[in-house]
């Protein structure tokens, strides 16, 4: 299979990382929806609505920022206007949906923690949506520097570049079933699985960000690695308190 993956269908030529990303938020939503069936939710059905509904619009609006904080000094013009429309990370989209998550539960005045429910459905999203970005090679920004090192792979422009994409999947898949034995086996407070995705996830996403050719830093940092800094400093109080009892339950 050659890289980008570019499948045709009737002729035209499909775009497989959009057709992912799709496929990405039907099946982790679907997820969710099977877990909370499964799972005795504390929220109310309209205050869990309502907290969704915080969370997209804060995912919107963080992707968008944050993608194009990842290079701001750009040209403007209509063609680069419609490419920072489109331009999105999903780490804007986590610490985003975060913030529109809380700013919704203080309008609520909903005081129990809500991400639990979502940790893994997001993990799995997340998963989906990288294997479009692999697929997509260099036309997605998300590919890695030049290496010479015998994991290097040609993603579509004759380089050898770190894979990236294929890093973070195997992260992705450890961090999902270490939660899963985690949430199973483990007496967790009430939204102390979500933290330490977003502790873990983060700080995963702080130290791959070196292997990738970014275009703007401040302080010798990316965007991504700032904003990665800012939701540790977050989560700092966890962070130094953070001790799961591991024993059953």
């Amino acid at each position: 299979m050659q890289i980008p993956f570019e499948p045709q269908l009737f002729g035209y030529n499909i775009n497989i990382h959009l057709v992912l990303e799709y496929l990405a938020f039907f099946v982790a939503f679907r997820y969710y929806v099977y877990l909370r069936r499964k799972s005795t939710d504390v929220i109310s059905s309209n205050n869990r609505l309502s907290i969704i509904l915080g969370a997209a619009l804060g995912a919107l609006i963080g992707s968008r920022l944050v993608g194009f904080l990842e290079n701001p000094l750009i040209e403007f013009s209509q063609k680069t206007l419609i490419q920072l429309l489109n331009t999105k990370t999903i780490m804007g989209g986590l610490f985003g949906g975060l913030l529109g998550v809380e700013f919704a539960k203080k309008r609520l005045g909903e005081t129990r923690s809500s991400g639990d429910l979502f940790t893994l459905p997001i993990i799995l999203g997340i998963f989906i949506g990288r294997i479009g970005c692999f697929l997509s090679g260099v036309n997605e920004f998300t590919f890695g520097k030049e290496t010479t090192s015998f994991i290097g792979m040609d993603l579509g422009d004759g380089l050898l570049r770190h894979p990236t994409p294929l890093y973070e999947l195997v992260f992705l898949i450890i961090l999902f079933f270490s939660l899963k034995h985690i949430k199973n086996n483990s007496t967790l407070k009430n939204g102390e699985l979500f933290k330490w995705f977003m502790i873990l996830y983060f700080t995963f996403r702080f130290f791959i960000e070196f292997l990738k050719p970014n275009v703007f830093y401040v302080l010798g940092l990316s965007t991504i690695q700032i904003l990665c800094i800012i939701c540790l400093l977050y989560y700092r109080t966890t962070i130094i308190n953070l001790k799961p009892s591991l024993g059953a339950r």
